[in-house]
């Protein structure tokens, strides 16, 4: 179909334009509704500008004044609109805001017809909401150009609305994936709470107490304690590098190797000539356990641990520290001292050096193993509490018990941080050796 050369001038006036003014319609979106709307008072007017249009193969309506033109939009799906300035009742721009107040998907192009020149005039009518203008007489091939650049406009608002169904579309299954991922990463979170069984273990020696909690749905964090035998027991403190499911898996992994709910598979431990099981020295069992990350894990991560064995017959801990935070002792009296030196932690060099060393325990000492999130915690402000902080907040609390320490050591830190969204996993262990147990 061909838009044929029409002059839209005054009955009268000569027509100058060439027969390439209008092209074939075919190149045009076939998708988009070629329907015009023609406003105009004169009924002249209006069968000048609708033939012209319908032989350039438009859907043409046509509407004597603005309210008949907003009944029609409303009736019809038009996204062309022409309309005269200069009109009774409703002039042009008026109909233009009515027009643009209208609830409707898609978005309609609007010329004005006018014989005002003035830039002050056009620009009232492009403020009304007018796309474009044309000066009366209107000439064919302007009036071509014109509608030609409303098609783009409309042509990219359709390709917009297609690109955002799609994108919505995507969405929509993106969020259908966070939602099963969440609740996935929320079962997650419990099964790895669920790796700290217990966390207030009472015995006639002493009392050990645990919290775990993540900075996300999952963490790196664990702590935890096992029995080696009548005599002896392990309490640990480990944090694997970085945050999420691959660190939640591997420490996961790590919590096998120094269960006690399986003692042939516990790495901290070895059998006795009796059947029985006794500890091993804690640098070895860390040594095994740097060896085997690097040979078989293959993994980027790595982790540290402050592992302790303690001797309930006469308080004596053998201890290794891994890159780990210090062991804090807490005296019966309040006051502190670090333990260790450091460390490497586990899992970046082969046959990495790693050395342990003696404590003796007290009645009434208490001992905590801690990741650094604790004392890596900050204020709005970026202040750390640090070890510092924290030897001192433990020495002020040291007359509760230790669940009421891990506690209020929650409200402290939600305190100091200003929330409790923590950047890092928190975890702790604490145990309080109370007495000998009679031999």
């Amino acid at each position: 179909m061909l838009r044929a050369n029409s002059a839209i001038s005054p009955v009268g006036e000569k027509n100058t334009d060439t027969p390439d003014d209008w092209v074939d319609v075919s190149d045009t979106d076939p998708a988009l509704p070629l329907k015009i709307l023609v406003v105009d008072d004169s009924r002249m007017q209006r069968k000048l500008l609708s033939a012209t249009l319908r032989k350039a193969g438009y859907e043409v309506l046509e509407a004597e004044s603005g309210a008949e033109g907003l009944e029609m939009c409303a009736r019809h799906d038009v996204s062309l609109i022409l309309s005269d300035w200069m009109m009774p009742g409703m002039s042009g721009p008026e109909f233009c805001r009515a027009f643009r107040s209208m609830a409707r998907e898609g978005y309609g192009y609007f010329i004005l017809l006018t014989s005002k020149g003035e830039s002050a005039e056009i620009a009232k009518g492009l403020n009304s909401g007018a796309d474009d203008f044309l000066t009366k007489p209107v000439a064919s091939g302007e009036l071509r150009a014109r509608l030609r650049a409303g098609e783009r406009i409309l042509k990219m608002q359709a390709e917009l609305i297609d690109k955002n169904q799609i994108v919505n579309t995507a969405l929509r299954r993106i969020e259908t994936l966070y939602d099963a991922l969440n609740h996935d990463l929320s079962e997650a979170r419990h099964l790895q709470q669920s790796l700290v069984r217990e966390t207030d273990i009472q015995f006639s020696e002493g009392r050990i107490a645990l919290n775990l909690t993540p900075s996300g749905h999952v963490g790196g964090d664990l702590v935890g304690q096992f029995r080696v035998n009548s005599r002896q027991i392990g309490v640990f403190s480990l944090d694997v590098s970085g945050h999420g499911v691959t660190s939640a898996l591997m420490t996961a992994r790590l919590a096998g190797y120094l269960s006690g709910l399986t003692p042939d598979h516990n790495m901290a431990l070895e059998q006795d000539p009796t059947g029985g099981f006794r500890a091993r020295d804690p640098a070895d069992t860390v040594s095994d356990l740097n060896e085997l990350l690097l040979r078989e894990l293959e993994t980027e991560h790595y982790f540290t641990i402050a592992l302790s064995i303690i001797d309930l017959t006469d308080g004596k801990m053998r201890c290794v520290q891994a890159g780990h935070p210090h062991p804090i002792l807490v005296h019966e009296d309040g006051s502190t001292t670090l333990l260790g030196d450091g460390g490497m932690p586990v899992g970046l060099i082969p046959e990495a050096p790693f050395e342990s060393f003696e404590t003796q325990l007290q009645p009434g000492d208490r001992l905590v193993l801690y990741s650094d999130g604790i004392t890596e915690c900050a204020s709005p402000k970026g202040d750390m509490l640090e070890e510092e902080g924290l030897a001192q907040w433990l020495t002020k609390s040291r007359a509760q018990t230790g669940p009421e320490v891990l506690s209020s050591l929650l409200d402290q830190l939600t305190t100091f941080a200003g929330g409790d969204e923590f950047g890092d996993d928190v975890s702790a262990a604490i145990f309080d050796f109370t007495a000998h147990a009679p031999r």
